[in-house]
């Protein structure tokens, strides 16, 4: 059963990637990395990585989703179909994936394994969140503050500057 819906999660992936990059519609290609990226969560779940599984549904099709489909609404060209590309301007990026793949496929056929077996070590969600939160050495409190009040800062600039933009359009009627 586990084979079965590895290779349907893998299949999902493999289509809507190549739907998501050969969409003529910009709305509809990023539908298509929406469900890339749902059907890659589930292949964490199913290799119960359930920490990175919920961090790449909340955070990438969660978050960055909603971004990237907010930015194309925001777009006026949204319902027109992108501008096709010559079969002259394919030819490179074509052979460039293909080169790639053949060898990342080589890699993994020719790959020996380690040769020195290390006990895993099991880490709990707990754990991650407490080094997460701590402020003793290796801890990410600080980081996490600093990035806060830099985003607190850039929200007062986009704010100072659009409300500067609309005082000059008001001084200018």
């Amino acid at each position: 059963m586990e084979k079965i819906m590895f290779y349907i999660l893998s299949a999902v992936i493999v289509v809507f990637a190549a739907l998501s990059v050969t969409s003529r519609k910009l709305y509809r290609a990023t539908m298509y990395l929406l469900y890339v990226l749902i059907a890659v969560s589930g292949l964490y779940f199913m290799m119960e990585y359930d920490f990175m599984g919920a961090v790449q549904l909340s955070v990438y099709a969660g978050g960055i989703m909603v971004l990237f489909i907010y930015a194309v609404m925001m777009t006026d060209k949204i319902g027109q179909p992108m501008r096709s590309i010559s079969a002259k301007r394919k030819i490179l990026p074509f052979i460039v994936t293909m080169g790639t793949a053949a060898l990342a496929i080589y890699a993994i056929y020719s790959y020996q394994g380690i040769s020195k077996v290390n006990e895993a070590t099991v880490t709990k969600v707990s754990q991650i969140g407490e080094k997460l939160l701590t402020y003793e050495a290796g801890g990410y409190v600080l980081p996490f503050e600093v990035i806060s009040i830099l985003l607190l800062a850039v929200m007062i600039a986009a704010i100072v500057i659009a409300k500067a933009k609309k005082l000059v359009n008001q001084e200018k009627n």
